[in-house]
């Protein structure tokens, strides 16, 4: 492969100053609790008022809501809700016996409390509201608590807006660390959440992540700088390419694009027209900076290469605008969301379309998909074994212990068949294989 652009940058940061910093704010909150939630707050977003959202107030937010917009909400809550229904009913409980006497079964069991960040910022991202809260909900997750960073004095009236359709129950106006910690520990609510979900900040991810490894809850995923990726071919239009990129860029400072192309005749002509699109932007300083310092054009040999490339990336985003869509579908094994030919831009999937936009990063699509309903599930299993059957499992079950050289486990077993074999001889010594 040849890099046509090479990124300058890597979207490490400073993380190992960010993750102390995190550290010491968060050991504040388990020594002082919700005291230190009250001065931090005040500290990083001059509040002052109570945290959670009262229903007069989240009324009042919701009636500035213009009804287009309202509407488009709405829309985006069926798309998303629709998709999770689907991804719950995939997963069934079920009952299976390998053998008489013995029965083993799954089963589901939503989690009780789910903590989601809604970020604030430059954004009022309403769409995260209905991407973390509604997958929740359709997992039968009883109580769900949102937590967004307020601008001025409230969060963003299309950010309580969508909480409200999407089913929140509790809604807390409080951002970055001390709203994740609030979550985790059932601060303000007695709620300790099982599930922190939500992308956020790079101190937002790092909370989660120490939390998630204290044992204090489990986490959806790890999410640094947005991430996005093109595949192209001859046949895709230079121009949406380059327009698809900038779209991606515009989410931060810190935001990889890539293409990844067997034409270089398309890498080129991107190259040339990226600057003139972002240039065109309101706002070209963010996707300029993101583009100049992270952006990479990799030409391939054919699709093969591009695959191997693609996978190597595993990035969050991954469009694939190429020949034969159903190819690319059997071939990539590695990336956040999959978004199928010209018609698919990563903002239809950001926004509304029906998938999550809460995805890996950092290469964590090697391993793990994005947030869906079954990261709001616990999947639990049973068995129930007969005496009978004792007679079978009691017995393997016995000498692989012995295999392993754990007696205690092996003895357990051997009761059970004096137990229920009182007349059957056992030469239990036949059993111990420890040498092996």
């Amino acid at each position: 492969m040849e890099y046509i652009k090479k990124a300058e940058k890597t979207a490490e940061g400073n993380s190992d100053r960010i993750r102390g910093t995190v550290k010491e704010i968060l050991a504040d909150i388990e020594k002082n609790g919700e005291q230190a939630v009250i001065e931090l707050a005040r500290k990083f977003d001059n509040w002052e008022g109570a945290f959670i959202l009262s229903p007069e107030k989240k009324q009042a937010l919701i009636d500035q809501v213009p009804e287009q917009v309202k509407a488009d909400i709405r829309y985006a809550h069926e798309q998303v809700s629709a998709f999770a229904r689907a991804q719950r009913e995939s997963l069934t409980e079920f009952e299976t016996q390998p053998m008489d006497g013995v029965r083993l079964g799954q089963r589901i069991i939503p989690m009780d409390v789910a903590g989601c960040y809604i970020p604030g910022g430059r954004f009022a991202h309403a769409c995260s509201a209905i991407m973390s809260v509604a997958t929740a909900k359709a997992a039968g997750v009883k109580t769900v608590i949102a937590c967004s960073p307020p601008r001025g004095d409230s969060i963003a009236p299309a950010v309580a807006y969508a909480l409200d359709v999407a089913g929140a129950d509790i809604i807390i106006e409080m951002g970055g660390v001390q709203a994740i910690a609030t979550m985790a520990y059932g601060l303000f609510t007695g709620k300790p959440a099982n599930i922190l979900a939500g992308p956020g900040n790079a101190y937002v991810a790092e909370a989660k992540s120490i939390l998630s490894a204290q044992g204090k809850c489990t986490i959806d995923v790890f999410a640094g700088p947005t991430e996005s990726a093109i595949i192209a071919d001859k046949t895709a239009d230079y121009m949406t390419v380059a327009i698809d990129l900038v779209s991606q860029a515009e989410h931060g400072y810190d935001s990889p694009v890539w293409l990844y192309t067997d034409s270089k005749e398309l890498a080129e002509k991107v190259l040339e027209t990226m600057p003139k699109i972002i240039a065109d932007m309101p706002n070209p300083e963010v996707p300029e900076s993101s583009w100049r310092d992270y952006g990479e054009i990799i030409l391939c040999e054919d699709r093969e290469e591009l695959c191997r490339v693609n996978d190597e990336y595993a990035a969050e985003h991954v469009q694939v605008i190429a020949e034969d869509l159903d190819w690319w579908v059997e071939n990539l094994t590695a990336y956040g969301s999959l978004f199928l030919g010209e018609g698919s831009t990563v903002s239809h999937g950001d926004k509304c379309s029906g998938t999550n936009h809460i995805l890996p990063t950092k290469k964590a699509g090697y391993y793990s998909g994005g947030l869906n309903v079954h990261k709001f599930l616990k999947i639990y299993t049973y068995q129930e074994i007969t005496e009978a059957a004792n007679l079978t499992v009691s017995a393997a079950a016995s000498r692989l212990s012995r295999v392993e050289g754990m007696e205690g486990h092996a003895r357990a077993c051997d009761w059970r068949l004096r137990k229920y074999f009182p007349d059957q001889e056992w030469d239990f010594e036949v059993y111990n294989q420890t040498k092996y």
